[in-house]
């Protein structure tokens, strides 16, 4: 215990350096360097293996929440070699403080991947693109999120069986939920018609509440919206933030599905591998193994089984087409062999947000990080019991969902979401370049006001009807892809977000937030200043500026029927047109659910864990008996 606080003692003095050497970008990232390499986590995971076999029965490509699950669910069959392959390194401490959640998209276990420059949305960021955040790490997209668990709502489940995937009903998808699940939420926790106790993955709030998160779900409440637990029986209404952590630090995949299970032999783990094929026999179309880099020398692995690509809704697309699978032509444009024409990378789907909805209060009650790492008794309360609010999981505190179109239904299906950030952007000095707004948009937008106190409020699309796409920049599969977000395509997603800043309003009238004199920030940003502010268009056009991602990425190996000229994979996750490869992530979604997406992931893992060993049950069984 003694070591752990020394570490945690040491990583928060580091942060105190990050954050005052932020305005100058390589002092920064040194610091930060310094921090990832000096301090990495105990080895509690499965052991990195010093040599590869030359095959498995199964090859998981990506340590990311759906990575670290499957890999923990395939490996429970004794008979099974498994290898997990991970593009990025293993965790460390830095990475377990909730409060830095953004800090690391600076580090090395960020892909740093960025939108094509665009016309109709990230207007206010550096070159017209929006940073997208991605894992590269045990743990994947797990370590860098901001640990928030929501589920969604039935109807998301019960549409894509409508849809033609048998299986993937609400009924069905609890049981799958609830198996992952270890909440520990008192009055949560009691509902067991809904949730669980025991399993590998944690659930709890965070132990620091602030008094700006507490007006936030009162002036819900004192507008007629329940305080709920969005994961149970009802979803709309106002409620405090269901996390991913344990004991006040961030319970990734990583630390929740492998290292509990670091004695298994069968599962092997290889880190700073990045796959660049599957491969996959032209003439059988059968996937047999992959090729992998790993200190510049290409490696070969094959499965005796089957190659599970879970890798993302960035990766996993762009690995199916450097390796034959997707738009014929996009692929012969790029002189890459067409062994299968499939819609790979198409349906792009994210939860965007309009970014920079700003309130000021007359109070010292919000986040400033460099007020908080100056306070020995805030620094001293984490190391000593992990509480304070470095336990706030990246500012995050407090979550509404709303059904505009059908306002006073209970059981409403949230087309919105209201995010609760306990501080302004200018908080901590590297927000500006998390979030890769221009400096013009960041001086218009806080001149005069960079030191006041104030929180901030994301409106969120939870059901968008827009839709993007990723491509591939060329054929080389270590060159980042193209991705175009899609934002805004349809004007209706537009509509959404203007609700929400309405309903932000309406929160202002109330007697929680007059108590901390809450006002919006009066302010315009550059590139709308001819619009008349406060009308919808304002609120549009600032949504087009800074049009914020929440990492929800998904959709572009669209699950469906093998009918569907649209699918991808079939609704055993199976490739179509290609026998022994599986896609198990977010890819899969057929429409993005209104849920913040780890969650969801995590589920689709455990799915396609007991689909794979119900295709392979005779084999099990074979193997048992010959034993």
């Amino acid at each position: 215990m003694a070591v752990c606080r020394m570490k945690t003692l040491l990583l928060v003095c580091g942060l105190l350096a990050f954050v005052t050497c932020a305005d100058f970008p390589p002092l920064t990232e040194s610091v930060l360097k310094f921090m990832m390499e000096g301090i990495s986590m105990m080895n509690t995971e499965p052991k990195e293996v010093r040599t590869v076999l030359r095959e498995y029965d199964f090859v998981v490509v990506g340590a990311g929440s759906a990575g670290c699950t499957v890999a923990n669910r395939l490996s429970e069959v004794p008979e099974w070699k498994v290898l997990l392959l991970e593009a990025g390194r293993e965790e460390n401490y830095l990475m377990d403080i909730p409060l830095v959640a953004n800090m690391l998209q600076f580090s090395d276990a960020n892909w740093k991947y960025k939108t094509i420059p665009s016309k109709y949305y990230c207007q206010g960021m550096v070159n017209h693109q929006c940073n997208i955040p991605r894992g590269k790490v045990m743990g994947g997209s797990s370590v860098l999120n901001y640990m928030i668990y929501t589920r969604g709502h039935r109807l998301d489940y019960d549409q894509w069986e409508a849809a033609g995937n048998r299986g993937w009903g609400s009924d069905e998808v609890k049981h799958y939920f609830m198996k992952s699940e270890d909440m520990q939420i008192p009055g949560v926790m009691e509902d067991k018609e809904h949730h669980n106790r025991g399993g590998y993955l944690t659930i709890t709030h965070p132990p620091f509440r602030t008094k700006l998160a507490r007006a936030f779900v009162k002036a819900g409440v004192e507008l007629g919206n329940d305080e709920v637990d969005y994961n149970g029986a009802t979803q709309t209404g106002f409620s405090y933030l269901q996390v991913t952590m344990r004991n006040g630090s961030r319970w990734s995949t990583s630390r929740a599905f492998l290292h509990p299970i670091y004695y298994r032999k069968n599962l092997h783990i290889k880190k700073r591998s990045q796959v660049t094929k599957i491969l996959i026999d032209s003439n059988t179309k059968k996937a047999y193994g992959v090729e992998y880099v790993r200190n510049n020398r290409r490696y070969i692995v094959t499965a005796r089984k089957e190659v599970i690509l879970s890798a993302g809704a960035i990766n996993s697309p762009q690995l199916l087409m450097v390796s034959g699978v997707g738009p014929a032509q996009h692929l012969k444009n790029l002189r890459i062999n067409v062994i299968k024409d499939l819609p790979v990378g198409y349906n792009l789907q994210d939860h965007v947000a309009l970014g920079g909805l700003t309130f000021l209060v007359n109070d010292t009650a919000s986040l400033k990080i460099e007020r908080i790492l100056n306070d020995p008794k805030i620094i001293n309360n984490y190391i000593q019991y992990h509480q304070s609010w470095l336990s706030i999981p990246g500012g995050t505190e407090a979550i509404a969902f709303y059904d505009l179109q059908r306002p006073n239904d209970k059981d409403g299906h949230p087309d919105l979401e209201l995010l609760f950030i306990a501080g302004t952007l200018t908080a901590e000095p590297t927000l500006q370049r998390n979030f890769g707004i221009s400096d013009e948009v960041m001086k218009a937008m806080f001149k005069g006001y960079e030191n006041r106190d104030g929180f901030m409020v994301f409106p969120m699309v939870m059901r968008p009807k827009s839709r993007g796409r990723v491509m591939l920049r060329d054929n080389n599969p270590l060159h980042s892809p193209l991705i175009d977000m899609g934002y805004f395509s349809n004007p209706e997603d537009l509509d959404i977000l203007v609700a929400g800043v309405r309903k932000c309003q309406d929160l202002l009238k109330t007697k929680a937030m007059k108590r901390i004199q809450a006002q919006i920030l009066p302010t315009v940003i550059p590139g709308c200043g001819n619009i008349k502010y406060d009308s919808d268009d304002y609120w549009k056009c600032q949504a087009r500026h800074l049009s914020f991602t929440i990492y929800h990425q998904s959709g572009t190996c669209k699950m469906g029927p093998e009918g569907d000229a649209t699918s991808v994979v079939d609704p055993r996750l199976r490739v179509i047109g290609i026998k022994g490869l599986r896609v198990i992530d977010a890819s899969v979604m057929p429409t993005i659910p209104a849920a913040h997406t780890n969650g969801p992931t995590i589920m689709i893992a455990e799915k396609g864990a007991d689909l794979i060993k119900q295709d392979w049950a005779e084999s099990i069984r074979t193997r048992r008996r010959q034993s």
